[in-house]
């Protein structure tokens, strides 16, 4: 089987598949709406929302970071198969594998990398080692103090001024906040990426990439439209 569909699968997984889409198409939404009223304001009233572009543009580092990690669990990332399709079976298996094997190399580094950056803004320490995890390095800059250029500071993230900020009071929300989809999302890709090499070690999945079921089909209506 070529292609994983998570609507066969348990209750739950069906309860979190809904619980992403719904995120995904709320970001979608929250970014056309503010981006509408900012257009009609902007025409309309002479006026505009200062901080509207700068949330458009963290929603939609979100709803990246969101999608590439939900295109893994779909198998819905684009990819070449023209070679790996003239292997026999034995062959495609083992390029699959080998496949999966690289982009679990990299979201892993991805991962290291994403904690690094984003640990001093949340006033933590970001590991030791180049390419490998070796602990937490020590008196690295604190960047807690960083805030947005111009998103207004929620009540919900006052607590963040005592947590990360010794006390100080923020005027722009913490870059520590937009900035938390980094790390969260490098986590949930390299977490769908074991999840899928996991399903192509069991044969659940042919590869990484999207299936070529529905060109096929195509080809055969087509095939059926022509006899007739």
């Amino acid at each position: 089987m070529s292609h994983h569909d998570d609507s066969q699968g348990t209750a739950l997984g069906r309860f979190f598949d809904s619980v992403e889409e719904n995120i995904i198409a709320a970001i979608l939404g929250v970014m056309t709406l503010i981006t509408f009223v900012n257009v009609v304001m902007r025409y309309v009233f002479n006026e505009s929302l200062i901080w509207g572009l700068e949330v458009v543009l963290i929603l939609f580092a979100w709803l990246v970071m969101l999608g590439i990690s939900y295109g893994f669990k779909k198998t819905t990332h684009l990819g070449v198969d023209a070679v790996t399709n003239m292997l026999p079976a034995r062959g495609q298996r083992i390029t699959a594998l080998l496949s999966a094997a690289v982009c679990l190399i990299y979201a892993s580094l991805l991962m290291k990398g994403a904690w690094d950056y984003w640990a001093p803004f949340a006033a933590l320490q970001p590991t030791e080692g180049r390419w490998f995890p070796l602990g937490f390095t020590e008196n690295t800059r604190d960047r807690a103090f960083y805030m947005t250029d111009q998103v207004p500071m929620l009540g919900i993230f006052r607590w963040l001024e005592d947590a990360i900020n010794y006390g100080d009071s923020y005027d722009k929300l913490p870059r520590v906040v937009p900035y938390a989809i980094i790390p969260f999302g490098c986590a949930l890709i390299l977490l769908r990426v074991v999840q899928a090499t996991i399903r192509i070690i069991k044969g659940e999945q042919a590869s990484l990439i999207v299936s070529h079921e529905a060109e096929e089909d195509v080809e055969r209506a087509a095939a059926d439209l022509n006899k007739e």
